[in-house]
């Protein structure tokens, strides 16, 4: 992650179209194996989905319960939780240009 880019904590649900899509690509196993964890300066404990673009540096508010049900209830998913094949080349067709997206493909 680089350092120098502002740092966003959203809802997932509040992103706009592409960037959920994107974040799919980039998730296509779904997103609970990939949380992270942190206590704010309150001492509570924030779990979110980092996901970073060019400019950016994603942290998206979910619980791991959150996490499952937003996959379980996304048609683009197959009922084992992952990315279904044709959503997943489609996506891919759609934002492999993107810098942000092939550099963590690649990971």
């Amino acid at each position: 992650m680089a350092n120098n880019k502002p740092k966003v904590i959203k809802d997932y649900s509040k992103l706009d179209k592409d960037l959920q899509e994107q974040i799919k690509l980039i998730y296509a196993d779904g997103f609970a194996d990939n949380l992270i964890h942190f206590f704010d300066k309150t001492g509570q404990k924030i779990t979110v989905l980092p996901f970073e673009t060019e400019d950016k540096y994603y942290m998206l508010r979910m619980t791991e319960n959150e996490a499952v049900a937003l996959v379980d209830e996304d048609d683009d998913y197959d009922d084992d939780g992952f990315l279904k094949d044709e959503v997943k080349q489609d996506y891919e067709d759609k934002y492999s240009d993107l810098d942000h997206v092939a550099d963590q493909l690649e990971d």
